[in-house]
C-alpha cells in the first residue's frame, strides 16, 4: 500500500473520503448498505445504567441519526461540530454529566468515520481539507486550524497535511486543461462557502493558488430562510401577546428567540423542558393567535425539527430544477401547505446571495485579477445548483465558463491528488 493518499473532507454536514493510489487509481470510499458516499457528520449519545453506574455509548454517521429519532428524550445529538472549531467560547460541553472538549467530540466521530470506510492504511500519507474561512461569529481561523489537527491527532491520525477545501475542489479539474488558465473555484458546503483563484501551467503542472476568501453563509443559511419565512409565522413568530395589568392597549411581541432555535433542527430538543414549554404556553395563552404557539409546541414536544429540515430541504432541491414547489407538512393539529416560487425564495436569500458576491469579489481583487482574465469557473457542493447562485457567475463570467461535477465527492478526491502530486 506504499504511496497511497487519502483525502479526508471532514464536513459540517457530510464527510467524505478519498483514495488515490500509488498507481493512479482514485476511489471514494462508500458507507452502509446504501453504498453512500457521504457520512453524515454526526453523533448521537446515550446512557445506560448498570451495577457499575452509567455507560455511555454512541452511534455516529447514519446511525446517529437512527438513534436519536428512535429515542430523541433519552439521547443526546451532537451535529454541525465544524461550525465550532473556530470559536473561542466553546471549550466543553457535558455529556450525561462526562466531559468532552470539541476535540473530543470530533476525534469520537473520525474514528467512527475510518471504521465505517473500512480503516486506513498505516503507510498513508492523509490530506486533510479546511475552509478558508471557518464559521462563526468573528472566528478565529488559527484557532480552527489548531483544533482540527488536535482532533485528528486525538483519533490516531496525528500526520497529516492541511488544504483548503476549495483548491482541493478545484484540483482535479484544473489538472485536466490542456493550455495555462486561471480558475476560479467556488466550493458551496452545508456551513461555508470557499472561493480560490487557482493557476494552472500544463507545461510544468503546476498549480498555484492566486487567492483564497470564504464567508460563512452555504446550505444551511438557505434552509433557515425558507422556515423563517414559510413555517415560523404558522407557529406564532410576529405575533403579539398581552399581559394582564400592563394596560389594555399594551401588545408585546412573542419572543423571536423561540424561534432562533430553528437554525439548527436539533436544537428544538433543548426547547423540551418544562420551564421553556410553560413558557410559551403561557404566552401562547395570551397571544392574538394561541393556535400557532399551541403548535410550536407540538413541534417541539413531538421531535418534529427533523421532519421539518427534511422537507424544507427537498423544496430548496425542487427549486433549484423547478419554477415552483409546494411545501407540504401534515402531523396532526400541525399541517402546512404553501406553494412557493423561485422568485420567493429568491428574495428570502437575496442579502445573503450579495454577501457570496461580494466574497466573489473579493477573490479577484486579492488575486490582482479582472473577471476577463478568469479562463474557467468550477462550482461544487450541493448549493451550486441553486440557480441564483450560479447567476452571480454566469452574469460575471459568462455561463460558456462554468464547469462542475463531483459535487459532494470533488472536495475529497481533490485532497487525495494534492497529496499524491506533492508527496
Amino acid at each position: 500500500m506504499k504511496g497511497v493518499t487519502i483525502g479526508i473532507d471532514f464536513g459540517t454536514t457530510n464527510s467524505v473520503v478519498a483514495i488515490c493510489h500509488a498507481d493512479g487509481r482514485r476511489e471514494t470510499r462508500h458507507f452502509g448498505p446504501d453504498a453512500m458516499e457521504m457520512f453524515r457528520s454526526v453523533l448521537c449519545f446515550a446512557a445506560d445504567d448498570t451495577n457499575a453506574g452509567q455507560k455511555l455509548r454512541h452511534a455516529a454517521g447514519p446511525a446517529a441519526i437512527e438513534a436519536y429519532l428512535d429515542d430523541p428524550l433519552d439521547s443526546r445529538l451532537i451535529m454541525s461540530m465544524k461550525t465550532y472549531l473556530a470559536q473561542a467560547s466553546f471549550s466543553e460541553t457535558r455529556i450525561y454529566g462526562r466531559r468532552f472538549t470539541l476535540e473530543n467530540l470530533i476525534a469520537t466521530f473520525l474514528r467512527a468515520l475510518v471504521i465505517a470506510a473500512g480503516g486506513l492504511p498505516e503507510t498513508a500519507r492523509l490530506v486533510v481539507g479546511r475552509p478558508v474561512r471557518f464559521a462563526g461569529a468573528n472566528p478565529s481561523d488559527e484557532l480552527g486550524a489548531t483544533r482540527l489537527t488536535a482532533a485528528f491527532a486525538e483519533a490516531g491520525m496525528a500526520d497529516i497535511t492541511l488544504a483548503l477545501e476549495p483548491e482541493g475542489a478545484g484540483y482535479r479539474f484544473v489538472r485536466g486543461l490542456t493550455r495555462p488558465a486561471n480558475v476560479l473555484i467556488g466550493d458551496f458546503g452545508g456551513g461555508t462557502s470557499d472561493f480560490s483563484v487557482l493557476r494552472f501551467d500544463p507545461a510544468t503542472g503546476r498549480v498555484v493558488a492566486l487567492s483564497n476568501t470564504g464567508i460563512g453563509i452555504a446550505g444551511d443559511v438557505f434552509d433557515y430562510r425558507i422556515i423563517d419565512a414559510v413555517i415560523s409565522p404558522k407557529l406564532g413568530k410576529g405575533d403579539t401577546y398581552k399581559i394582564r395589568g400592563l394596560g389594555s392597549g399594551t401588545a408585546l411581541p412573542v419572543p423571536p428567540e423561540y424561534f432562533s432555535a430553528f437554525a439548527r433542527w436539533h436544537l428544538l430538543s433543548l426547547m423540551r423542558n418544562p420551564k421553556t414549554l410553560r413558557a410559551i404556553k403561557e404566552v401562547a395563552a395570551a397571544s392574538a393567535h394561541p393556535e400557532r404557539l399551541g403548535a410550536l409546541v407540538t413541534v417541539i414536544e413531538e421531535e418534529l425539527g427533523y421532519a421539518l429540515y427534511r422537507v424544507v430541504s427537498g423544496v430548496k432541491a425542487e427549486l433549484s430544477r423547478a419554477e415552483t414547489a409546494i411545501l407540504r407538512f401534515d402531523h396532526k393539529t400541525f399541517k402546512i401547505e404553501r406553494r412557493i416560487t423561485r422568485a420567493e425564495f429568491e428574495a428570502w436569500i437575496a442579502p445573503d446571495l450579495a454577501q457570496l458576491s461580494a466574497t466573489v469579489d473579493a477573490a479577484l481583487l486579492q488575486a490582482n485579477l479582472t473577471t476577463d482574465a478568469i479562463d474557467h469557473v468550477f462550482l461544487t457542493g450541493g448549493t451550486a445548483f441553486v440557480p441564483a447562485v450560479r447567476r452571480i457567475f454566469a452574469d460575471r463570467f459568462g455561463a460558456d465558463k462554468i464547469a462542475g461535477g463531483g459535487e459532494f465527492v470533488s472536495v475529497a478526491e481533490g485532497l487525495a491528488l494534492i497529496g499524491a502530486d506533492r508527496g
